[in-house]
């Protein structure tokens, strides 16, 4: 039996001071249950002044640290949803991508397809700078769209050190992290 998508139901509200421009803006989070992962919290908010636009998705209910490892060997892998909180790191290891977070991160919604075209868009960019390695650029886009269309098998990791992600699939295995691996990526980690 599948369960019942509910509506977002606000839950809270905040005021915050704008990164860019210093206005103050607000935050609103609402709750929201997505069928097989649960509760999530999606919290968003717009500066009137500038624009500048805020988001952020995680699962409602924190856990310890945690590492996914979703293997992608077919087309219809790519279609699993994934959840990373803005804490999360995103890695490919065998396309040698990583997603870090850093102060702007935001949290996102999307399918493993989705995240590939994220990892394209970062590209993009990069490759847009004037001194950048055009033939590098090539190969790295020839690679993420061949991962997209299903052709090459990876492996998607996130690590979390809030426990607040996931990916919606039986074939995702979620283990504990050490605190070397999260320093490693550049978390803090008390002792």
């Amino acid at each position: 039996m599948v369960e019942a998508e509910s509506k977002p139901v606000k839950i809270g509200e905040s005021k915050i001071r704008c990164p860019v421009c210093g206005n103050e803006m607000t935050i609103e989070d609402y709750i929201y249950t997505v069928p097989r992962l649960g509760k999530i919290v999606i919290s968003s908010g717009r500066c009137p002044r500038c624009g500048y636009k805020y988001s952020d998705v995680r699962l409602a209910e924190a856990g310890e640290p945690r590492k996914i490892i979703y293997r992608v060997e077919s087309p219809e892998d790519l279609n699993a949803l994934v959840v990373r909180s803005s804490s999360a790191a995103v890695l490919v290891p065998e396309l040698g991508l990583e997603m870090l977070p850093g102060p702007a991160s935001e949290g996102f919604i999307t399918t493993v397809e989705g995240v590939l075209e994220r990892f394209l868009e970062a590209l993009e960019a990069a490759c847009s700078a004037p001194d950048a390695d055009r033939e590098a650029c090539r190969r790295a886009r020839e690679m993420i769209e061949k991962a997209k269309r299903g052709e090459e098998k990876f492996t998607l990791v996130i690590v979390d050190p809030e426990g607040v992600s996931a990916v919606d699939s039986d074939k995702a295995v979620v283990t504990s992290v050490d605190k070397k691996e999260l320093r490693e990526l550049g978390y803090v980690v008390p002792d």
